[in-house]
């Protein structure tokens, strides 16, 4: 059973309000764009201390990382 829903999507998503590029992300969690490429595309996930760099760069919460379509919330304004 696959429990990060919402991950790859909400770290695609995220970025690109930011208007930054998966180089830019990369930078910030020192990592390959390949590497942001491949958890944007499901194919690969971040390491747990990857996913706390991303929700404290993105001021969310890790579990809102994962488990809500924050592209669709209408109640978060990005």
């Amino acid at each position: 059973m696959k429990l990060n829903l919402y991950l790859s999507s909400n770290i695609k998503y995220l970025r690109q309000v930011r208007g930054k590029t998966q180089e830019d992300l990369g930078k910030i969690c020192n990592k390959k764009n390949t590497a942001i490429s491949n958890w944007e595309n499901g194919i690969r996930e971040p390491s747990a201390i990857d996913l706390a760099r991303l929700a404290n760069y993105f001021n969310v919460s890790i579990d809102d990382l994962i488990i809500k379509d924050l592209k669709n919330n209408e109640e978060e304004k990005w």
